[in-house]
């Protein structure tokens, strides 16, 4: 019996819907194919049903099982402030870059938990991970990006070892990021964000 399911966690609001579903129903679908689940077919019906109604922002997050079962449930959803700076430290621990279902969004969470309980909440907002040859990959619940004055920010490529994130695939799509490989030092000649479909870009500071 498999051991994880596969999760979308989205933002819903009353006014706009839920932000970037296309994107999230596409990836669900295509890690479900890729990984013998049932259809995904199901989730945004779920996804209706589960905001039906809704006065206020929600944080929706959505399981889907081996075999078809899908839950969802929500939350309340406060915004960071405009002005929000995350501290963020780099781990000790590492991602293995050949383990493919790195890029498949799981409840398999062991790795991301591990990493963040090397700093307290107190002594970072977010933790950084690298792979087995010491390249950036992503975040525990966000994806990384570098603005080096460039014109576009820099994010890891998939090949690292990291989750195909939902923000991410939009900054690339709409050619405001660009994939490319990233090492701690890289961090200290730009600006650094990270950031995820929930809360889109959030201003970071790497920690030494």
């Amino acid at each position: 019996m498999i051991g994880f399911s596969l999760i979308e966690t989205l933002r819903y609001e009353p006014e706009h819907g839920f932000a970037r579903l296309p994107l999230h129903l596409a990836r669900l679908t295509r890690s479900a194919r890729r990984l013998g689940f049932a259809d995904a077919s199901a989730a945004g019906p779920a996804l209706a049903r589960a905001v039906s109604g809704a006065q206020a922002p929600l944080r929706v997050r959505l399981t889907l099982d081996r075999d078809g079962s899908i839950d969802v449930t929500t939350a309340p959803f406060v915004p960071l402030a405009e002005d929000a700076v995350w501290r963020v430290r780099i781990a000790s621990s590492r991602l293995d870059s050949s383990d493919r279902l790195l890029r498949m969004k799981t409840t398999r969470r062991s790795l991301y938990e591990e990493a963040r309980r090397e700093f307290s909440t107190a002594d970072a907002d977010e933790v950084i991970l690298l792979n087995e040859r010491g390249n950036i990959c992503e975040g525990t619940i966000t994806s990384v990006f570098l603005d080096d004055g460039s014109g576009h920010l820099k994010t890891p490529p998939i090949a690292c070892g990291l989750l195909a994130g939902v923000l991410r695939t939009e900054l690339i799509c709409r050619r405001r990021a660009r994939v490319e490989r990233l090492e701690p030092s890289d961090l200290a000649g730009g600006r650094l964000y990270v950031g995820n479909s929930l809360r889109g870009l959030i201003r970071a500071e790497l920690i030494a």
